[in-house]
């Protein structure tokens, strides 16, 4: 029990995210009730950037000690972390949508999201391309480096310097975390920390995954 706590812990505050959020009273604003899906879709990107934070440290703790093992967990967080990227964007697009009347405005905030994630795509085909383990191991650890800091930069930096853009807590008109009263308060906190605890759970049965498919095949060649 004291190896799944974390992952019991996750499932109930998903839950309770998931009924509170539907179910709670939402204050006034000119975005309605779809302010609920600040719940779910901060949530996702809270949960990708804390999976793209740990793979970056992997990739560096791989160039400092050489180790395999530190590559494969670096690549499976970025394959997890892109999976919440995604899903951030989706429930993003459904958001605007609703509140911008497109899925897709020109908005630094989503710009940037985007460049983050096709700079991570590049970092999985930058590694089918290479052959070689150890030239692949060393190459995505650097790439990927690199790439968090895109990420930081692009999702984290630049959009809070823009004062064009649309996106909620932006700006006058453009409500979310400072409208929330203190009950959303109180599931949206909770569902950061479930979303997140959800993620590295993927993540580690993703390495899990890898490393009985690495055993399996080193005992096809023996």
């Amino acid at each position: 029990m004291r190896n799944y706590w974390w992952k019991i812990l996750s499932i109930l505050l998903l839950l309770y995210a998931i009924i509170a959020g539907f179910t709670i009273d939402i204050p006034n604003t000119n975005i309605g009730d779809t302010l609920r899906n600040v719940f779910y879709h901060v949530g996702m990107w809270f949960a990708m950037l804390a999976i793209m934070t740990v793979s970056f440290i992997n990739s560096i703790k791989f160039i400092s000690k050489g180790e395999i093992q530190y590559d494969t967990k670096a690549k499976e967080g970025v394959l997890v972390g892109v999976f919440f990227g995604l899903l951030g964007i989706i429930t993003g697009m459904v958001w605007a949508t609703f509140t911008w009347g497109e899925p897709w405005a020109n908005d630094p905030h989503l710009n940037g999201a985007a460049v983050s994630l096709l700079v991570y795509f590049a970092y999985l085909i930058l590694r089918s391309a290479i052959q070689d383990e150890e030239k692949r191991a060393r190459i995505s650890a650097v790439y990927n480096i690199f790439a968090f800091v895109i990420l930081i930069v692009f999702v984290g930096v630049l959009p809070r310097l823009s004062t064009d853009t649309l996106h909620p807590g932006s700006g006058d008109g453009n409500p979310a975390f400072g409208d929330m009263d203190a009950q959303m308060r109180y599931v949206f906190y909770p569902a950061i920390i479930g979303w997140i605890l959800l993620s590295m759970w993927v993540l580690e049965l993703r390495i899990r995954y890898r490393k009985i498919e690495n055993y399996l095949s080193e005992k096809e060649l023996d």
